[in-house]
């Protein structure tokens, strides 16, 4: 078994309203050399609480944390070689409208299948 991290990422609209619809995860497995960011943006959640919100900004937004995971550079976005450092980046607290929840373990075989298995049970 493989242990692993991660976080689950949520898209907040008004942070002083402290409400909130889970949109992905980040998960990482230092042994298995693995750093994922999965998403699924619910239109119809995401819309109940930001009816005027652009979902297109909410996409380029999560694909510029999974260009991150991957180790891509991207303007505005550190350059970090170690998968450990850029899922700490990735899951640090932050007052934007795309943030982290706490960090959570876990054992999996399989810590690609246990980002789609998470994705499902939390977001979809």
């Amino acid at each position: 078994m493989i242990g692993y991290q991660y976080a689950v990422l949520r898209f907040v609209p008004a942070v002083e309203r402290e409400e909130f619809v889970n949109i992905g995860v980040v998960v990482y497995a230092q042994i298995a050399d693995h750093l994922s960011v999965e998403w699924l943006v619910r239109s119809d959640l995401v819309r109940a609480l930001a009816p005027e919100v652009d979902l297109s900004e909410i996409e380029t937004a999560l694909a510029s944390l999974r260009a991150c995971a991957a180790g891509e550079s991207a303007p505005g976005k550190p350059s970090i070689r170690s998968l450990g450092a850029r899922f700490g980046w990735l899951v640090a607290p932050r007052s934007t409208a795309i943030q982290p929840g706490p960090v959570h373990g876990g054992l999996t075989d399989d810590p690609a299948a246990e980002a789609r298995r998470l994705l499902d049970r939390l977001v979809g």
